[in-house]
């Protein structure tokens, strides 16, 4: 059994205890002329973490202006924070962003059954949603991340640091 550091403890522990992330899309729109780039967009998203296939999972609605960005360019990030806490500094908040790589897989394929298991163990209330049309999983493969444990203590995280992480039985 391999001893794992006070860092990667702290990045599971933020982890498991956050159902919610900042999710960042480029926008929609060919990046010819550099001078009108268009500004990034953020959401917010529930997300559940699919163990057997090793990908993140959001629910989103084919509607939405960042569900049509990512299938423009899948090339996404997250950003997931531990929670303010009263008469604390704001500077040193522990945090991850996690720069992954956005894939929608076919309604009733292996990789959407896995998907829809995962999500809906975390989040059962969402059960109505996924009958829905318009809504869809997106699988979020992770790449790499910067871990931010407190004021001093950063460090880049590579994709099997942060799937060790998101593993709870690891």
């Amino acid at each position: 059994m391999s001893h794992e550091s006070r860092l990667q403890q702290s990045l599971r522990q933020l982890l498991l205890s956050q159902r919610t992330a900042a999710l960042a899309v480029q926008p929609l729109a060919d990046f010819i002329n550099v001078s009108a780039l268009p500004a990034p967009q953020i959401s917010m998203v529930p997300w559940a973490w699919d163990a057997e296939f090793f990908t993140l999972i959001i629910h989103v609605s084919g509607l939405a202006s960042h569900t049509q960005a990512m299938e423009q360019h899948p090339a996404v990030s997250l950003l997931m924070t531990a929670t303010e806490q009263t008469g604390q500094g704001v500077h040193a908040l522990e945090r991850v962003s996690i720069q992954g790589v956005a894939s929608t897989p076919p309604e009733g394929s292996v990789l959407w059954q896995g998907a829809r298991k995962a999500y809906l163990a975390r989040f059962p209330e969402a059960e109505p949603m996924t009958a829905l049309g318009d809504f869809r999983f997106v699988c979020i493969t992770p790449q790499s991340g910067r871990h931010v444990a407190g004021f001093g203590a950063a460090r880049d995280v590579d994709a099997q640091d942060l799937i060790a992480a998101l593993n709870p039985a690891a």
